[in-house]
């Protein structure tokens, strides 16, 4: 009798068919996972900047000049807790309001070891770089290029017919 595993066909050895159903599959519920992300977040985002009437939240949200919404309250809620000692409160909003758990000395070692880094390999900050024109050339023709494709594409639909 066959374990599990050993009666699996590897992706490589299926057929052409079998592997574009299979990726086909995938992609439709892929597609579906990123639906379903994007509709919490709007949901999630919808509730958040709904405005409340808290007797206990919205005198003080209005007193400090902010809107009166679930958002406020939540992020009020969580800096009492912070005061009140809740270590993992307080860690949150340092992580959400752009504070670094890094020391400055971290941050100069982190700086001291990109720039060796970038020396290692010959790249120099101070230097500037030369505009040689690339881009402009490259922006000039694309639009040509483009139009070109296009006239290629309908004379090839037009030898097909």
């Amino acid at each position: 009798m066959a374990r599990g595993h050993e009666n699996l066909i590897p992706f490589n050895k299926r057929t052409e068919v079998e592997q574009r159903k299979i990726a086909s599959a995938g992609g439709k519920a892929s597609g579906e996972a990123r639906r379903k992300k994007a509709d919490f977040r709007k949901t999630l985002n919808a509730l958040l900047t709904a405005e409340i009437d808290s007797p206990e939240w919205s005198p003080v949200l209005e007193a400090l000049g902010l809107d009166s919404t679930l958002e406020s309250a939540v992020n009020a809620a969580m800096i009492m807790k912070a005061v009140k000692g809740d270590v993992r409160a307080y860690e949150a909003i340092a992580k959400y309001s752009g504070q670094s758990e890094k020391t400055d000395t971290d941050q100069e070692e982190q700086q001291i070891r990109m720039a060796a880094s970038k020396a290692k390999m010959g790249f120099d900050d101070d230097e500037e770089v030369e505009d040689d024109g690339f881009l402009d050339a490259l922006n000039g023709s694309a639009g040509t290029d483009w139009e070109e494709w296009e006239e290629n594409e309908q004379e090839d639909e037009e030898t097909d017919i």
